[in-house]
């Protein structure tokens, strides 16, 4: 049976999340091919979310970025650590290579690690990125964090020469790489029950409007949702990973989530994004299109100094609606102002497709069955 090779960025939930439903639409579409995923992304997420057999290898495929915590992060060891993994890059690809005839994998996809590309070459297979943004893009904005910082930035554009295309989406930056390039729908998770469901089954109520708080894996430090200004007039849903037993009584207006029940209760996380009507969060690719597929608004804060940041805030208005707040009101709970602006705001000016995962599947079996043919079509 033929194989795909998914590497895949363990940085932060998004990459991961996109390219489960790629992988999801690919099982379903061909499940005669051996889908084979190489990351350091958390295990769990693909035990909970992957509806299609997998071989997952675990093992660091790219650096991405230090992060002290959801909304800080460290530039110069990101750069530090990218030196010393893009250093050893060659090296690491044959290693990889070895990987792939080992499984005798047919295509490369990758989100967005040069590594699998460089690996892909040396193996003798085709290769494409499929991605919002590429690591090249992101280091260049910390080009005077770190000494090595024109040697990694040469290594990581290197690796993603051996790429055959890019598969683009949307709110993007960098590519500058590539020659061959064609854009594709967001790639999002859609919410598969209605939003009475949720809120029945999850203990919700249906009376207020609910404020997701979602943060990310690496969480923040200092806020407590229990100060928060708004809790007369709206419902604040906060995820927890707690044993399924963890009861603890919350403070009105707060409702936990365990993630047991959750996910036991036959939910996915983009359920609860559109069971709700605002996320509280900090921009990422994954949770913007999740909030478009689910028609969802966000309330947003920065994040550090993520390159990324401004091409999201900037691209946000036009297809869903959001608001900024900024560090000082979201430590301090003054959150109401901006949540009934926000509730009162018109829909977005666009309606963006969201099938990018079946698209993007679709180009994979089309590369498969191609006799050396191209997917892309030239930018």
């Amino acid at each position: 049976m033929p194989a795909v090779c998914f590497y895949i960025s363990g940085h932060g939930f998004g990459h991961a999340s996109r390219q489960i439903e790629i992988i999801n639409a690919l099982g379903s579409l061909r499940p005669d091919v051996t889908i084979v995923v190489r990351t350091s992304a958390a295990k769990w997420l693909f035990d909970r979310t992957v509806r299609v057999p997998i071989l997952l290898l675990a093992g660091e495929c790219d650096t991405g970025v230090v992060q002290i915590d959801s909304l800080r992060l460290d530039e110069r060891d990101t750069m530090r650590r990218a030196a010393d993994f893009y250093g050893t890059l060659e090296a690491r690809a044959q290693a990889e290579a070895e990987l792939l005839r080992r499984h005798d994998v047919r295509f490369v996809s990758a989100d967005a690690p040069p590594l699998g590309t460089a690996a892909a070459a040396l193996a003798g297979v085709p290769s494409v990125v499929v991605s919002n943004f590429t690591w090249d893009w992101i280091y260049e904005g910390y080009a005077a964090s770190h000494p090595s910082a024109p040697e990694v930035l040469e290594r990581v554009r290197e690796g993603y020469r051996h790429a055959e295309a890019a598969w683009r989406l949307p709110m993007h930056g960098g590519f500058a790489t590539f020659d061959t390039v064609v854009d594709v729908p967001f790639v999002a998770r859609h919410a598969l029950h209605d939003r009475a469901h949720v809120r029945h089954t999850l203990g919700l109520p249906d009376d207020r409007p609910l404020i997701l708080s979602s943060f990310g894996g690496y969480g923040v430090d200092g806020l407590d949702v229990s100060r928060l200004d708004c809790l007369a007039d709206y419902g604040v849903v906060v995820t927890r990973r707690a044993a399924a037993n963890d009861v603890a009584p919350s403070p009105r207006g707060i409702y936990h989530v365990l993630e047991p029940r959750l996910y036991g209760s036959g939910l996915r996380y983009e359920d609860l994004v559109g069971a709700c009507d605002i996320v509280a969060t900090k921009p990422g690719y994954g949770i913007i299109a999740e909030c478009v597929a689910n028609r969802t608004a966000i309330l947003y804060t920065s994040r550090g100094a993520f390159r990324e940041y401004d091409v999201l805030v900037r691209e946000m208005p036009r297809v869903l609606r959001c608001e900024y707040i900024d560090h000082g009101d979201l430590f301090a709970g003054r959150w109401q102002n901006a949540l009934d602006r926000l509730l009162t705001s018109p829909p977005p000016p666009e309606s963006p497709g969201t099938d990018g995962a079946d698209i993007t599947a679709t180009m994979i079996v089309a590369r498969l069955d191609s006799q050396g043919g191209s997917t892309a079509s030239a930018r």
